[in-house]
């Protein structure tokens, strides 16, 4: 049986199909070929990174559906509260091992890139005693240059292997100034990911306009390149009314209309666009609240000293167990892209708020895939990067009509449950690695 509503939003991601329900789904999880299955990833919890807790959740996921699950992981680099955490963990189906790999200025592009480089050393090694014991690999764009790993252990030990693409470099590093576009370097860099693409049985991408890059810099690759978004657990995360939520009490956000950024505050997102809207309405009953660290931190933080804002306040990362009530203590959520940004990242924000039953107000490009998001969901509004005015006009309205507020978060929500639930998006990742491990068979 498939979801009637589904149509209009299979035109936003058309490489996924209806999720599949009751018997139909159970077949699907009984009769998977793959059996085993190592993801190799940076981040994973405690860290606060939101690329490891989704892997976290999919590894989880996956287990229920009967794959034993390995976890190659490095030590915590957000988690600035936790020193280390153990080396080896492990639960009936999943299992974690984390390297030594020490954290280097985790917040600085030079000591992050020296960091991926040494998690890379230690995942050959990984590799090197266990690729035999897997059926299927599947490597993480955290470090950027991890794909590489799956391209020797396929040559090496004829493991297939599966690219999940979080964020498409060198386009990051391009885009955000860190090296010209006409470098060496990013020659290099694409030369290698076409071939690790070419070699690769699938590549997992976020968003419509990411696979659009991806298959202009190699189309012949078109047909291996699935669209699988992120999602959100909406029985950990659900709809909470302020006035009940002792986050929103504790931290005295009940009496103003608060708007939130919940999430890495780095260069790949739009903050000055919030900041100045946050100006544009400084003298009405009206805050903004910052949680998550980042890049842009001081210099957010810089700003709002210069502008004289006490309208601004900000948190640093919650734990896991907080998120509930921090994402429920607002009356709007916000989601940005980099101006130049958009198919180079997908915020993985977004899943929350709609879980979260709370409007979304999204600073994107005229192009961006959340504007047709956004629209299918019925759930916000998006907005061109710089239109600082154009948001603070939408908050303005949303603060005095407390109703279509609520009508939007209740959309959303409605929206997430249908689409992007983690047993939805975990059949998904389990069809793609059955595909890839066939190959060619």
């Amino acid at each position: 049986m498939v979801n009637e509503k589904l149509p209009k939003f299979w035109f936003l991601h058309p490489k996924l199909e209806p999720p599949q329900t009751g018997k139909t789904a159970r077949t699907v999880a009984r009769g998977h070929r793959v059996r085993t299955l190592l993801i190799i990833t940076q981040f994973y919890p405690p860290d606060f990174a939101a690329t490891g807790q989704l892997i976290s959740e999919l590894a989880a996921q996956l287990s229920d559906l009967k794959i034993k699950v390995s976890i190659f992981t490095g030590q915590p680099g957000y988690a600035f509260t936790k020193e280390s955490a153990p080396q080896r963990e492990a639960t009936e189906r999943v299992s974690i091992q984390r390297s030594r790999t020490s954290r280097i200025l985790p917040l600085r592009i030079r000591g992050r890139a020296i960091n991926g480089l040494l998690f890379c050393l230690r995942a050959a090694m990984h590799l090197l005693k266990t690729a035999k014991k897997r059926d299927i690999l599947m490597v993480t764009t955290e470090p950027p240059y991890l794909p590489i790993m799956g391209y020797l252990a396929n040559l090496v030990f004829g493991l297939p292997y599966v690219c999940l693409i979080y964020d498409l470099y060198p386009d990051v590093a391009v885009e955000l100034n860190v090296v010209p576009a006409k470098h060496w370097l990013v020659r290099l860099w694409d030369r290698c990911n076409r071939q690790i693409w070419q070699r690769a049985r699938a590549i997992v991408v976020l968003s419509s306009t990411m696979k659009q890059r991806i298959v202009a810099k190699c189309p012949e690759i078109a047909d291996k390149i699935t669209i699988v978004p992120s999602w959100a657990d909406p029985k950990l995360i659900s709809p909470l009314d302020k006035q009940r939520n002792w986050f929103a009490q504790k931290f005295n956000l009940t009496n103003k209309f608060t708007v939130l950024y919940s999430g890495n505050l780095g260069r790949c997102h739009d903050l000055d666009t919030i900041l100045l809207a946050a100006q544009h309405l400084r003298d009405e009953p009206i805050q903004f609240v910052f949680i998550g660290r980042g890049a842009k931190l001081q210099s957010c933080l810089d700003q709002v000293q210069c502008l004289e804002l006490t309208n601004c306040q900000f948190m640093p990362f919650q734990d896991k167990a907080v998120l509930p009530y921090s994402l429920t203590a607002c009356d709007l959520s916000l989601v940005s892209i980099g101006l130049g940004l958009e198919g180079i990242i997908a915020p993985s924000k977004l899943y929350g708020i709609l879980a979260a039953g709370r409007p979304v107000a999204a600073i994107c490009a005229s192009d961006s895939y959340l504007r047709q998001l956004l629209d299918e969901a019925d759930c916000g509004r998006a907005f061109d990067n710089g239109d600082s005015w154009g948001l603070a006009r939408f908050i303005r309205h949303l603060a005095a009509n407390p109703l279509k507020a609520s009508h939007l978060g209740r959309s959303g929500r409605r929206y997430l449950e249908d689409h992007f639930t983690p047993e939805i998006v975990a059949r998904k990742y389990l069809e793609v690695f059955d595909q890839a491990f066939l190959g060619d068979e």
